[in-house]
């Protein structure tokens, strides 16, 4: 009966003390409310039990009754409709650029380091509802795989079929990776815009130079957090082709990766400079990346609040006033 409705004054309830003490009174005092008549002797009368004098405890209910509606009016009952808004005050474009060379295919991370980094990228990208992200692809060159957009479940779709092929050029072209997310970016309106590269090598491919395209990007303003993916030391990496299978076959290389350049383009452009040697700190950069560029969100909330005292008011009356004209029509020779 009461869900969903609170009580704003709820020190009225402690009135409800008093009920107990009214009852007792009227017990005490219910001798009292009828005239007594004394006769020495009630031969030669009728005895009969009328049963309005039965009834008549019916009254003291009704204003019980009555009495306990007016202070649960008292106490205030409500209910409140609470709606939220929120309202994006600082929106941030982002493009992740991803290196998809066949080194990626690497197993110094679990399943390989593409797939893990698609894995954590998700979880990012599922964490920004307010801001707009794209993808890159690159390996010998590079190309926009999404534009940037608001549509998260396009973005994660086009991530999830994100995977090696032999269409791209081989290599490891940072620069042009680099320069294709700051074409996707230097048009935007947002007021930061972001670009999180990740590769697993040195550039060595390529017709941009990753300084040249770090310039860029500080030209329009775009800030560049660069992750180095691969573990210290050897790793399980891809070394030749079966040609019976077409399967990769597998052999210990070295990793090597440009830390240099990545920590020059981070340093340039205000980013970053990040190392995942493995799944763990893979999935921390990314959360620390997510700290770090926080999104201004406003929140408004409004409170529509409804009265629910009237009908306690309305019919705690009505029962005083049943109450009235039972005592002056029914019950008045009895009172």
């Amino acid at each position: 009966m009461f869900e969903g409705i609170e009580f704003v004054n709820k020190e009225f309830f402690w009135l409800f003390l008093l009920l107990p003490l009214v009852i007792v009174w009227y017990v005490f005092k219910r001798n009292k409310q009828t005239a007594e008549l004394k006769m020495s002797s009630l031969k030669g009368f009728k005895v009969t039990s009328s049963w309005l004098t039965k009834l008549k405890p019916i009254m003291f209910v009704l204003r019980l009754l009555a009495l306990t509606l007016l202070i649960m009016a008292l106490a205030r009952p409500q209910t409140v409709d609470v709606s939220s808004k929120t309202k994006t005050t600082r929106g941030i474009d982002i493009v992740m650029a991803i290196d998809v060379s066949a080194s990626m295919l690497a197993k110094d991370l679990r399943p390989n380091r593409l797939d893990a980094l698609k894995e954590v990228a998700a979880e990012f990208i599922k964490g920004r509802p307010n801001d707009r992200i794209g993808l890159v692809e690159y390996a010998g060159e590079s190309y926009t795989k999404t534009p940037i957009t608001s549509d998260k479940a396009i973005v994660l779709r086009s991530l999830k079929s994100i995977e090696y092929n032999n269409i791209i050029e081989g290599g490891t072209a940072i620069g042009m990776g680099l320069a294709t997310s700051v074409n996707r970016l230097k048009d935007s309106k947002a007021k930061s815009k972001v670009i999180i590269l990740l590769t697993d090598g040195v550039n060595n491919s390529g017709f941009i130079d990753p300084k040249i395209a770090s310039e860029l990007a500080i030209e329009y303003g775009i800030k560049t957090y660069t992750i180095g993916l691969g573990t210290n030391g050897m790793a399980l990496s891809p070394v030749a082709i079966d040609p019976r299978t077409g399967q990769f076959q597998y052999g210990r290389i070295k990793v090597e990766i440009d830390e240099t350049l990545l920590k020059e383009i981070a340093t340039a452009t205000g980013g970053k400079y990040f190392r995942a040697t493995n799944n763990k700190k893979l999935e921390e950069i990314y959360s620390e990346i997510n700290k770090l560029e926080k999104t201004d969100v406003e929140e408004f909330k409004f409170y529509n609040y409804e009265e629910k005292y009237r009908p306690l008011v309305l019919l705690a009356g009505f029962l005083l006033l049943l109450e009235l004209l039972l005592r002056n029509t029914l019950f008045k020779s009895f009172v």
